[in-house]
Formats: C-alpha cells, sequence, structure tokens
C-alpha cells in the first residue's frame, strides 16, 4: 500500500504539472499573506508570551528551569502553528477542495461523487472547515489548559505533537473526503480505523507546515497526496467499520 511520504512526494509533483499547477496559485498567495501578517506579530509578542509563562513555575522547580524553558518554547510553537494553520486552511479551505476534485479526476480518470463548481465548491468548503473547527478547537484549549498545570504540563508538548499530526490529517485527508460525501463523524471513524497511515501522513504534513516559506508551495501537494491515500487507504472501508470518536 502506498505509505504517507510516496503519496506526499507524488502528489507534490502531480500539482505542478501543467493540467494543475494553474489551481495551486491563489492559495499560495492567500497563505502568503497570513503567513506574513502571523510572523511579524508572533515575533513582536513571542518573548512577553515567554516571560508570562515562565513567571508560573513554581520556586521547587527552579532546578528544573533548563529542561522547562525548552519545553514551553516547543508549546509555545506548537500553539502558534496551530493558529496559524486554521487561520490558513480557513481562507483556502475553497481552492483546496477544487484541487482536491481536480486531482482525483487527473488520478482515477473519474469525478468525485460530488463534482462540484467553484462557487459551490466555496460554500461547501467553508461549512465544513466550520466543522472541523467546532471538532478541533475545544481539544486545542483542553491542551492549552493543560500547558499551565505545573508538572503535568511537562508532558504538554507530547500532546501538542500527537494531536499535530491527528489534526493535519483530519484537516486535509477530509478534501477528498468531502468531495466523496463522505460525513464528518464517518470520516473520523475510517481515520481511526487506519491510524498508524493516519498519523505518519498527518505528521509528515505538520513537518512540511514548518518548513518557512517553502511550506507555502508544498501543502498543496500535500492535498494531491491527500486524495493518493484516500484511493489507497480509506475508500473502501465501510461507514461501520469502527465506533466514532468523540
Amino acid at each position: 500500500m502506498l505509505d504517507a511520504f510516496s503519496a506526499l512526494s507524488r502528489g507534490t509533483r502531480l500539482v505542478y504539472t501543467p493540467g494543475l499547477r494553474r489551481y495551486v496559485f491563489l492559495p499560495i498567495l492567500a497563505n502568503l499573506v497570513v503567513y506574513a501578517a502571523m510572523l511579524s506579530y508572533v515575533l513582536t509578542h513571542f518573548g512577553g508570551w515567554l516571560d508570562g509563562w515562565m513567571a508560573m513555575v513554581p520556586g521547587w522547580l527552579d532546578w528544573l528551569s533548563w529542561l522547562i524553558w525548552p519545553l514551553f518554547v516547543l508549546s509555545l510553537g506548537l500553539i502558534v502553528f496551530f493558529s496559524f494553520t486554521l487561520v490558513t486552511q480557513l481562507i483556502a479551505a475553497p481552492f483546496y477542495g477544487l484541487l482536491a476534485e481536480k486531482v482525483e479526476r487527473e488520478v482515477t480518470g473519474r469525478p468525485p461523487l460530488d463534482d462540484r463548481g467553484l462557487a459551490r465548491t466555496a460554500i461547501d468548503a467553508l461549512g465544513r472547515e466550520l466543522v472541523k473547527l467546532g471538532y478541533i478547537l475545544p481539544r486545542m484549549l483542553l491542551l492549552f489548559v493543560i500547558g499551565w498545570i505545573p508538572v503535568i504540563n511537562l508532558i504538554a508538548p507530547v500532546l501538542w505533537l500527537l494531536f499535530s499530526a491527528w489534526m493535519m490529517a483530519v484537516t486535509y485527508l477530509d478534501y477528498p473526503m468531502d468531495n466523496n460525501k463522505v460525513p464528518f463523524a464517518d470520516m473520523r471513524r475510517r481515520l481511526a480505523a487506519r491510524r498508524w497511515p493516519t498519523l505518519t501522513y498527518g505528521g509528515w504534513v505538520m513537518l512540511i507546515t514548518w518548513v518557512p516559506l517553502a511550506n507555502l508551495f508544498l501543502l498543496p501537494g500535500a492535498v494531491a497526496g491527500a486524495v493518493l491515500m484516500w484511493e489507497d487507504h480509506y475508500r473502501a472501508l465501510t461507514p461501520d467499520i469502527a465506533p466514532a470518536r468523540r
């Protein structure tokens, strides 16, 4: 079966072929604007956030400051990563939904079950993004709270990393599934039933998003890679393959 890295590399090559590359320029431009704005904001405020967080460390843990400081930096970086990802995905979702549709037609020779134009794709994609936000944000809030609890917050970076990979999988693998009329709850069941491919794919996409500037050009490949993963790992699964996870 196709592994996550192969899907991403093939998908990236695919979206820059003559028939598909015209669908990637608008999301790249939109993400570039958001990237510049958020980077400027983070560089301005990051030091203050870190100082405030370190001030909450109890005195009896001062001897662990050499470990706590980098863990806090990692946690803050992951929070910024989540915020950037959510904003850019909300903006780029209509374009990515259309790109996933075109990639599926190119790869399989057939259109997805829900073959839509740009206007309907944009409206439906925004609605689906709101559903994703309703799923992701409460879990982000819980992890954020954990990050402020002394001692327990030492495991927060690990939890953020795992959830980051899962969130990336949910975000990108949902594009081909939405185009094929897979309900959101069913999509989550399918991802859980193929947990290893799901987490490895999400992990690779997460690494891509951390590559400054280059990520703007690689993320459309993640959309195409999601289509390849859908065809190879998830399409054949039945809706009752696993219980829904809340």
